[in-house]
């Protein structure tokens, strides 16, 4: 007989059941941070997800992690079949908190949520500009689709403080904002010494790569809005050295590979990231349009000097955070210049000390951020004010 007489057992306290909505599962940055964000969450909360369309390959990861990934099979943006679908997911799932990523789960996800009786409804805004959402121009309906259904949750998650302001000028209200930022997995980009110049050769070799050869990297989708055209003209105007390595895909490839010619490698979507870093002896992002700034922080994880056009992630830490990135005007004439001085700086390639921003964006402290979000809506509490620190 288990336990003393006369005293009752404590009750087993459930896990916090959370369905995450998302658009699609493509390698995407959204996608990506999803993926990392619920292998970081604290214990006691336990997700699931469902996407819209296209079960890619971060829904691949998420299986193999052990999430279950619900492909609710939607064939546009006006299917709407797929409402009483994700409805009656939701309430088989008995969640206490439902969470939408991307434009159209939070249309459709905010409105399945509300229809199951779920109280606890959050969406993340991950790309949001004055006029543009995840890279489309807004127009007068968008808009206004958008604010419909924000009503519908209990919480908007802003990933900067600038996401957040784009939301107050909209007309999302202070006290419904969230700013929690999105996150790396530091301990991929540990690295160091021996281990480090042997993976670097590697890398090097495998992609044709000269082993003495200055290696600027891009990293993200090759869209117009990143600006990585500025980088091969910049390149492309230095000695034959210079090479530059471009991760990432999208409709503007074959157009940068053309101006690049053989003085550039693209090697697409790829998953090893921070193993490719390692090859390069400069992080360059000349976007100005960024709502985060992911790869520059990941450059900074790697040891990487940076040059960038705009960082919302480090515009909001203290000038000290990150002493290797220096802003520049988005023109290749800017880049040229600061390129040439990085490879024709007499200590040649360095490591760079891991700078305080790094810390600050560790996914673990991020998560464990979001699951105390989670916490405070199921008790009834709004989120932290915008105009205090996340």
């Amino acid at each position: 007989m288990s336990g003393a007489p006369g005293r009752v057992p404590p009750a087993r306290v459930r896990p916090m059941r959370v369905l995450h909505i998302i658009t699609g599962l493509a390698a995407g940055g959204a996608e990506q941070q999803l993926l990392l964000t619920i292998r970081h969450l604290p214990p006691g909360i336990d997700c699931e997800v469902a996407t819209l369309t296209n079960p890619g390959s971060v829904a691949a990861a998420l299986r193999a992690e052990g999430v279950p990934v619900h492909d609710l099979a939607m064939r546009g943006n006006r299917d709407v079949a797929v409402l009483p679908r994700l409805t009656r997911l939701i309430r088989r799932g008995r969640y206490d908190v439902v969470h939408t990523h991307l434009y159209r789960a939070g249309l459709y996800g905010r409105l399945a949520a509300r229809l199951a009786g779920v109280r606890v409804v959050l969406a993340t805004e991950h790309s949001l500009h004055a006029g543009t959402i995840e890279g489309r121009a807004v127009g007068t309906g968008v808009k206004s689709l958008y604010l419909v259904a924000e009503r519908l949750g209990s919480t908007t998650v802003a990933v900067s403080r600038q996401v957040a302001g784009q939301l107050a000028d909209w007309g999302v209200p202070e006290q419904r904002v969230a700013v929690l930022p999105n996150g790396i997995e530091v301990g991929r980009f540990a690295a160091t010494g021996a281990d480090r110049t042997a993976r670097r050769a590697r890398i090097r070799r495998e992609l044709g790569l000269p082993a003495d050869a200055f290696v600027v990297g891009a990293v993200g989708r090759l869209v117009p809005g990143k600006r990585f055209e500025v980088l091969v003209e910049a390149v492309t105007g230095l000695s034959g050295s210079v090479r530059l390595l471009v991760v990432g895909e999208g409709p503007e490839r074959a157009a940068l590979q053309r101006a690049a010619g053989e003085r550039a490698v693209f090697v697409g979507e790829r998953a090893d990231v921070p193993e490719l870093l390692t090859a390069m002896d400069v992080l360059a992002a000349p976007s100005t349009e960024e709502t985060f700034g992911l790869a520059v922080l990941e450059g900074l994880a790697a040891g990487l000097p940076i040059l960038h056009s705009g960082c919302p992630a480090l515009e909001e830490l203290p000038a000290d955070a990150a002493p290797g990135a220096v802003k520049l005007p988005s023109r290749a004439g800017a880049y040229r210049d600061a390129l040439f001085d990085l490879a024709t700086a007499p200590t040649g390639t360095v490591t760079l000390p891991r700078p305080a921003a790094v810390a600050h964006y560790d996914i673990v402290r991020t998560a464990a951020q979001l699951g105390e979000l989670y916490q405070r809506l199921g008790q009834g509490q709004g989120p932290v004010p915008t105009g205090r620190k996340s």
